[in-house]
């Protein structure tokens, strides 16, 4: 019996000892690439993995990306009820007034009648700037207030580096945004099946109205129309906006989709040069081209970690099944790599523990740490839970030697204990002074008594 009492106390000190691992920053810089314009990011829109970024965050002037924010607060409204693709709307003075005879524009006449997809075509494929104010008279009732809309749409999509100062993109210092920020509101438009269908149409038709003869539309996109110019048709690609000013450069949103993968561009401030054989390159698409290439004939999509890999196993302490459980990954991380990168040596893995031990009971599915997978450059790919691959029962003769050992350790029970033995020990010490004292009176009077008198008998 002391044998046993000793392994279990000896145990149960073993299982107060306990150590917390500490947690690892992240981060996630990419390197830049040769992309010769201000500003560039190429990104899977899926997966939201960046592939390429340059300067993603410095401001600068949009031109007529802008619409796509504006298309973005249409499609909402429609969405809401407010408006319909059928809607009829007329044409302001104040909305025409505003735009300068020498920008783009589709040659709309104030108490002209369009509908709302006739205009939204206008917009996203010849880059009318009178329709984005017509469009914003209509959404909010003016254009500051349409204004205002946009630019609180763009707080709420988390654009930290975006200001509107008009619907349409036209030069103003107080005007700005980022290839980032361009890529969160292109993402939020693009979850409307018509954005999609507006950006990617190469021609369109609007029908007569009460003040014009039919129009014909054809995109400024030339990565999915060779109307204009040729020499830049893309396979794949299926939209999204041009913009062109002398302040903003050549600036182009696209999408192109190949194999079942989809990329997104963003490129500001490209220029266009004259060859000297007298060709005419539009960096805004040479650069696009560029950077669907590269994304498309360097990468793939592979699995990096699998959901049933057993990756560590971590100590289990009040069990007398085993004293390890193994762990593996919630989920399977799938991620565009490039095809000269071996996951098993150029990524890193790390784990972070919640605890060095687990205490029994475990549960299966329960998470008990985390697996961090980072490239060598310290782009991070995935970090996810991991969970124990089992169920582990706990010993109650334990679990009672963990609990009486940590009831041992509470200061109110020594402090408890240290006053009860010291009121013992008072109580010992005022008995044995009162049992002193009262042997000492008992000694005094038993003393012999002088006989009174003088007669001392004869």
């Amino acid at each position: 019996m002391k044998t046993r009492r000793f392994f279990s106390l000896f145990f149960t000190l073993l299982l107060l000892l306990q150590l917390t691992a500490p947690a690892r920053a992240a981060q996630d810089d990419i390197g830049d690439w040769d992309v010769e314009a201000r500003a560039a990011l190429l990104i899977d829109p899926d997966t939201e993995e960046v592939l390429y970024a340059r300067n993603i965050h410095e401001r600068l002037y949009p031109a007529s990306l802008t619409k796509i924010m504006t298309c973005l607060l249409v499609l909402e409204a429609i969405d809401a009820g407010d408006l319909s693709m059928d809607s009829v709307l007329t044409a302001s003075e104040l909305a025409i007034s505003l735009i300068p005879p020498d920008g783009s524009n589709a040659g709309i006449k104030p108490g002209e009648e369009l509908t709302v997809e006739n205009l939204l075509y206008c917009i996203m494929l010849s880059s009318a700037n009178e329709g984005c104010n017509i469009l914003a008279e209509a959404v909010s009732g003016s254009i500051d207030a349409f204004v205002e809309a946009m630019n609180a749409k763009a707080e709420a999509l988390g654009c930290e580096d975006t200001q509107f100062a008009n619907t349409n993109g036209l030069p103003d210092e107080s005007h700005y945004t980022t290839a980032w920020d361009l890529y969160l509101i292109t993402k939020a438009a693009r979850a409307y099946p018509d954005f999609m269908t507006l950006a990617g149409t190469a021609s369109y038709e609007v029908p007569a109205t009460n003040l014009s003869e039919a129009r014909k539309l054809r995109t400024t996109n030339n990565l999915i129309s060779g109307w204009y110019t040729t020499g830049y048709l893309y396979r794949g690609a299926n939209g999204i906006k041009t913009g062109t000013t002398s302040s903003a450069g050549y600036c182009l949103a696209a999408s192109a989709t190949r194999n079942g993968r989809s990329l997104l561009s963003v490129v500001l401030g490209a220029e266009r040069v004259t060859l000297e054989d007298g060709t005419i390159l539009t960096k805004s698409f040479t650069e696009t081209i560029k950077l669907f290439d590269w994304g498309f004939n360097n990468f793939s999509r592979q699995i990096i970690l699998r959901a049933d890999e057993l990756v560590g196993e971590v100590a289990v302490t009040l069990s007398q099944e085993q004293n390890s459980v193994k762990v593996h990954p919630a989920q399977e991380i799938e991620r565009l790599i490039p095809d000269d990168m071996d996951p098993a040596k150029d990524i890193e893995r790390s784990i972070t523990w919640n605890a060095e031990s687990v205490e029994a009971p475990v549960e299966r599915g329960q998470v008990l740490g985390q697996i961090t997978l980072r490239h060598q450059n310290g782009a991070v790919y995935a970090t996810v839970d991991l969970l124990a691959d089992e169920d582990v029962s706990a010993s109650r003769l334990l679990i009672f030697q963990r609990d009486l050992l940590e009831f041992l350790h509470k200061p109110y029970l020594w402090a408890g204990l240290g006053g009860a033995v010291g009121l013992v020990v008072l109580v010992v010490i005022l008995r044995a002074v009162l049992k002193a004292r009262r042997r000492r009176y008992r000694r005094k009077g038993s003393r012999p008594r002088r006989p009174s008198g003088g007669y001392r008998g004869r």
